[in-house]
Parts: C-alpha cells; sequence; structure tokens
C-alpha cells in the first residue's frame, strides 16, 4: 500500500494567499540559524509548510531532517503569529508557530559564510547571522518581528497578530 499524497497548507487565490508554516529558532554563541532561497534578498527561520494532517510539531521535526538533515529537540513554543503581509503581489495571511529548537549534533558554523545548501524545489542556503535587532534588521529577516523580541524571548507561549507593509 502507498503512501498518502502530502498537501502543503497553501490556499493560493490571486491575489490572497493563505499558509500555514512552522518554524525554529536555533542559536550557537550568539547567533541565529537563518535559510533563505538563494535568489531572494531577505532571510527566514528554518522551516515550512505544514501538511495537511500534520500538527505543528510534526511539521518542524519533518523540516529539519529534509533541511538541515538533522534531528531536533523541540525546547518550547515561543509564540503563535497570525501574520499579514504583502509578497508578490500577494495579500498574504499566514498561520505561523514558531518553536525554540537545540540541535541533537553540531551544525557547520561560520560567523559570515553560507553553511549549509539544500535543494527544495529552490536552491535554500544557511548562515547563522548575529542574533541581535540590529543585526537581524540588516538582514532583513522576515517576519521583522523577531528582530524585536530576539534579545527577550518568552517563557511561555506567546499569540501575536502582525501587520507588516502593505497588507494591513
Amino acid at each position: 500500500m502507498s503512501a498518502p499524497a502530502r498537501h502543503m497548507i497553501r490556499i493560493d487565490r490571486r491575489p490572497q494567499l493563505f499558509s500555514f508554516r512552522v518554524a525554529g529558532l536555533i542559536f550557537h554563541d550568539g547567533y541565529i540559524l537563518a535559510q533563505r532561497g538563494a535568489q531572494d534578498d531577505y532571510w527566514a527561520l528554518p522551516g515550512g509548510r505544514a501538511e495537511i494532517g500534520e500538527n505543528s510539531q510534526e511539521t518542524i521535526l519533518r523540516e529539519m531532517r529534509e533541511e538541515l538533515h538533522q534531528e531536533v529537540r523541540i525546547e518550547r513554543l515561543l509564540w503563535t503569529v497570525e501574520n499579514f503581509f504583502s509578497y508578490e503581489g500577494y495579500t498574504a495571511h499566514e498561520l505561523g508557530f514558531y518553536y525554540l529548537l537545540s540541535l541533537a549534533e553540531p551544525f557547520p558554523f561560520h560567523e559570515e559564510d553560507i553553511v549549509h545548501r539544500v535543494e527544495d524545489g529552490v536552491e535554500v542556503e544557511f548562515r547563522w547571522l548575529k542574533a541581535t535587532p540590529a543585526a537581524l534588521a540588516m538582514h532583513r529577516l522576515k517576519p521583522q518581528f523577531i528582530a524585536e523580541r530576539i534579545e527577550r524571548l518568552p517563557a511561555g507561549g506567546e499569540h501575536l497578530i502582525v501587520r507588516e507593509g502593505a497588507a494591513a
């Protein structure tokens, strides 16, 4: 019996877009791991879209296996976010879950260079960014609320409603 088809939770009704994304914060010596499509001019936290029938914890574990080729441990949920923003001609609405993660094994580290690449429909590259509001803003880490809160992570999960840019 074959495995059921996998379906990412993304509803594209141009010019509107809805997606369910799960991402992780992974720290190393004052830096945070970030990813971007090789053609993008902004960074995001590692993660991806949830699949139908998959809970957010299963999503982040799967995404880290697929992208980092690593097992991770979920430390705690930091934020659930209703994020509204503009993206490539879309008025986007994203439901996001952000987890604090720890890696099971060391991951390559460099203060400035790309440390990992993976093919995921497009080439995705990973690097460590200094975990300060100024450095994350300079590198255009999306969503922007992360830079504003990077130095004061919540002890328990927080729910945020975020409106960035023209989609407000």
